[in-house]
């Protein structure tokens, strides 16, 4: 995933840096919204030709002009990166401007990192729509969900799943490999607000594999005991 800081306060920028980093996503840093405005544009550019979509955190307050500006200036140029707003002002009246300008979300200072990442990913899911069309079909193994249908195979075999197992296995296909944690889970599939100490997932995963896994010889919905869950063909070292 490609994120891109638009961050005066070297602290704030080189924190969420190393955070995002250490998360396996590709980030930009811009310390000013005229730079930022210039790598907004040309990551769009790129997304148009065929590149993966960035998503943009844009600080509120900078030195040489408004993040709404800079929100306002990218939404008139139609440049349509998801937008996570990050500032310290917390009024509803300023949360209802950020995101009549343009903004996709909006974040106040001091946030948990946590939350940022679950926001982050439900931006990139939004963003999916920006994508160069493809198939809608998902497809692990033998495995197939067709997003237009809501159809779930495996080994041609039709799965009865409900609407709250679509949406997990919908998320945990989109990124084959990836280690989910149910912090994430519970923001992407049940939304931020839920107590992240219910073991409502942890009920999910096994109704899912009971239903993706049971009498197959290849198991695809891994654990990684003490941090979450993945989909994939036999990674190394996991744990059902």
């Amino acid at each position: 995933m490609n994120i891109l800081i638009i961050e005066d306060d070297p602290r704030i920028a080189d924190f969420l840096q190393r955070g995002l980093r250490a998360e396996g996503m590709r980030v930009q840093v811009a310390r000013s919204g005229a730079e930022g405005l210039d790598q907004a544009r040309a990551a769009w550019d790129d997304h148009r030709g065929g590149g993966e979509t960035t998503v943009v955190i844009l600080d509120l307050m900078l030195g040489d002009m408004s993040g709404l500006d800079v929100c306002q200036t990218l939404r008139a140029g139609q440049v349509e990166l998801p937008i996570l707003m990050l500032t310290a002002l917390s009024t509803v009246e300023d949360r209802v401007t950020g995101l009549r300008l343009g903004a996709d979300d909006y974040l106040c200072k001091p946030f948990d990192f946590e939350e940022l990442l679950a926001r982050i990913e439900a931006l990139r899911r939004r963003g999916r729509a920006l994508q160069t069309p493809a198939s809608p079909v998902l497809r692990v193994a033998d495995l197939e969900l067709d997003r237009m249908t809501m159809k779930v195979t495996r080994g041609g075999k039709v799965l009865a799943l409900t609407a709250r197992e679509l949406a997990l296995l919908e998320l945990l296909m989109s990124a084959p490999g990836r280690l989910f944690s149910r912090e994430r889970i519970l923001a992407n599939v049940w939304g931020v607000n839920e107590d992240p100490l219910t073991n409502i997932v942890d009920v999910y995963i096994g109704r899912l594999r009971s239903k993706v896994d049971a009498g197959q010889a290849q198991p695809l919905i891994h654990t990684q005991r003490g941090l979450g869950y993945r989909l994939e063909v036999d990674p190394a070292g996991s744990a059902r």
